[in-house]
């Protein structure tokens, strides 16, 4: 009854958790949806983004101990637990996806941003420095911009092709840890049904009246052959 109170108490820090990292993914989004992001992270966001970190390593060790107690039961633990804990770890799993998205979108804002403001400060200092009285005037300003401009493309091309990689870095690992959830239920299953008496039995003499049938079943087709055969 202990151990039942304990999983229950656990798992219910567990849902309480998941719902706190909403809220704090709620606040965070919106540092990735604003239009003028400012240069450098303010202090909310990396105090926002330090509160996410946290609580997703607290959550990793709180479904470590959930586990625990799942194998530590003397029974085989039922399907309905497994079940419970392999949600929440998929939960886990792409609330971490998501913060390595809303990163990634942040820092490509904010790379964007600072690109096109030192691009436009490159070109007032390259039109400033060739024409003093009349930077507006130099015939070579339209080259010095295309210029600028085939940079600040080659750059956020490189910015693209980090978030897809990381991205992509994200999603294997979740399909790793699908593999491993999907693996443990299924070795638990099939150890709680070894333990089902004439389960072996049951299951071999199904084997073997398939096999039985196999046989019929060719033996007859063969005769079928051989019959179309002869009166051919």
């Amino acid at each position: 009854m202990a151990s039942q109170g304990s999983w229950a108490q656990v798992r219910q820090q567990a849902r309480a958790q998941e719902t706190q990292t909403e809220a704090l993914f709620h606040t965070y989004a919106q540092f990735a949806s604003t239009t003028d992001i400012d240069p450098e992270p303010s202090d909310e966001e990396q105090r926002t983004e330090e509160q996410l970190n946290e609580i997703l390593e607290k959550r990793t060790a709180l479904l470590q101990h959930l586990a625990r107690l799942l194998d530590s039961e003397p029974t085989p633990p039922s399907a309905l637990k497994s079940t419970n804990l392999a949600r929440h770890r998929e939960i886990l799993q792409q609330h971490r996806t998501e913060l390595s998205r809303l990163k990634t979108s942040i820092s490509t804002a904010r790379d964007r941003a600072n690109l096109l403001s030192n691009v436009r400060r490159d070109i007032s200092a390259y039109r400033s420095a060739q024409n003093p009285q009349n930077p507006n005037a130099d015939p070579h300003a339209s080259e010095a911009e295309y210029m600028l401009g085939e940079r600040g493309r080659l750059d956020n091309s490189h910015s693209m092709m980090d978030s897809v990689l990381s991205q992509a870095y994200a999603t294997n690992e979740s399909f790793g840890l699908q593999r491993e959830t999907l693996s443990s239920i299924q070795r638990r299953i099939t150890g709680a049904a070894a333990q089902v008496p004439g389960i072996n039995g049951l299951m071999q003499r199904i084997g073997s009246k398939k096999r039985r049938d196999g046989i019929i079943l060719g033996a007859f087709i063969g005769l079928c052959c051989l019959a179309l055969l002869w009166f051919l």
